[in-house]
């Protein structure tokens, strides 16, 4: 037996709104919704898949990590995209070189890579 994948579902108040964020600003590519106002839906790059649950599963301000094969790359894809920068990268003591994004809802998401396989 094994574990095979893992998905982040996080509140959102609005789900369009969160959807629109991800692909627009944080540069996620595929993304789907649930019912018209949507009430669920999602959005996926290359095996990262992030949900969202319209007022539920969840509480605003969740941390998510999520890691990147380059973060200063990604920065400099995302910066000029009007997403929230609460940090640009920067190298941590636990081996990881890490950036901070908030999104709408208030989730607070660090995108990072590893930095003792350089």
């Amino acid at each position: 037996m094994k574990f095979e994948s893992a998905v982040t579902i996080l509140y959102s108040k609005d789900v369009g709104r969160s959807i629109a964020y991800y692909v627009e600003q944080l540069a996620f590519e595929d993304h789907w919704e649930w019912e018209t106002p949507p009430t669920f839906g999602g959005v996926s790059k290359d095996r990262v898949d992030v949900f969202f649950c319209k007022d539920g599963q969840g509480q605003p301000g969740t941390w998510l990590a999520i890691n990147v094969d380059n973060v200063d790359e990604y920065y400099a894809k995302i910066k000029d995209k009007g997403a929230k920068i609460l940090s640009e990268p920067q190298d941590y003591p636990w081996n990881m070189r890490e950036m901070l994004v908030e999104d709408p809802d208030g989730h607070k998401i660090r995108f990072g890579h590893r930095t003792d396989c350089d």
